[in-house]
């Protein structure tokens, strides 16, 4: 006697259920992974308009008779001196006028020693033995962000252990010091353009309180007025969503000619 259709097995039509809702939430998460990698790419500028190949470091024509050329100077700083996709105002530098750039930037660090990758630790890990004519430091905004201590500035004559570099005056009078000693040139500091943080503000007036005891060169992007001045059209191509980062064009219209006349006129005379 064979067996009636009620004795077969009810689990294929279960498996089948199960496939497809495997099948459902496997397709909603890729959707989801890839809506998430399209907003990363967003948020990280690379559909932005200032980021357009044409505003490309390799695009830019090289001036054969710039007063820079052959002139050495190290850069430290965080994301804002790397630049997007690494092209900074240091490239365009280096490309059109010839600047012996070592740029020693890492996105997201501080200039409080709270890291092996804090400015303080990576200018310590550079070749004492490399010659520099100028020491270019960027003020940075993650100090701000991530509430560093800012602290009390001491003043130039003390030992280098004496600054304390979980803070931020101290950490820069180290970086000011150690640069001199090591390597005997100018120190310039430069801040970011103008956006909202009253943090950040701050650190700039910290800078400035600091840069007369010290005697050095600040090149002041916050109150500078041309800076301040850039019409909302070009500053919408010029400044990534957050105010802070600079597209390739802001670097290559807006930051990198500022840079090229204050080095000429600190290091070509």
């Amino acid at each position: 006697m064979s067996q009636s259709d009620d004795s077969v097995p009810t689990t294929r039509p279960r498996r089948s259920r199960r496939r497809r809702v495997l099948i459902g939430v496997g397709a909603g998460l890729g959707g989801l992974i890839l809506a998430l990698g399209l907003a990363l790419l967003i948020l990280m500028g690379y559909f932005h308009p200032g980021n357009a190949h044409a505003y490309a470091v390799a695009g830019v024509e090289p001036l054969p008779d710039s007063p820079l050329q052959g002139h050495r100077v190290l850069f430290l700083g965080s994301s804002v001196t790397q630049g997007h996709r690494g092209e900074s105002f240091v490239d365009y530098l280096a490309r059109r006028d010839g600047l012996v750039a070592v740029k020693a930037a890492v996105g997201g660090t501080t200039l409080t020693d709270d890291s092996d990758q804090s400015y303080v630790a990576r200018l310590h890990r550079i070749d004492p033995d490399q010659s520099f004519e100028a020491v270019v430091v960027q003020l940075s905004t993650n100090d701000a962000s991530q509430h560093k201590p800012v602290g009390q500035p001491l003043g130039p004559g003390q030992d280098l252990a004496s600054y304390d570099t979980a803070s931020v005056a101290g950490a820069i009078e180290h970086i000011i010091a150690y640069s001199r000693q090591t390597w005997d040139c100018p120190v310039i500091f430069y801040t970011g353009t103008k956006y909202g943080s009253a943090d950040y503000e701050r650190l700039v007036s910290l800078l400035l309180d600091i840069q007369p005891a010290w005697d050095i060169d600040v090149l002041d992007l916050w109150h500078d007025p041309a800076m301040n001045a850039v019409s909302p059209t070009d500053y919408k191509l010029y400044m990534m969503f957050d105010g802070i980062h600079p597209t390739r064009a802001g670097y290559k219209l807006w930051w990198t000619p500022l840079f090229e006349t204050y080095l000429t006129e600190r290091l070509a005379r």
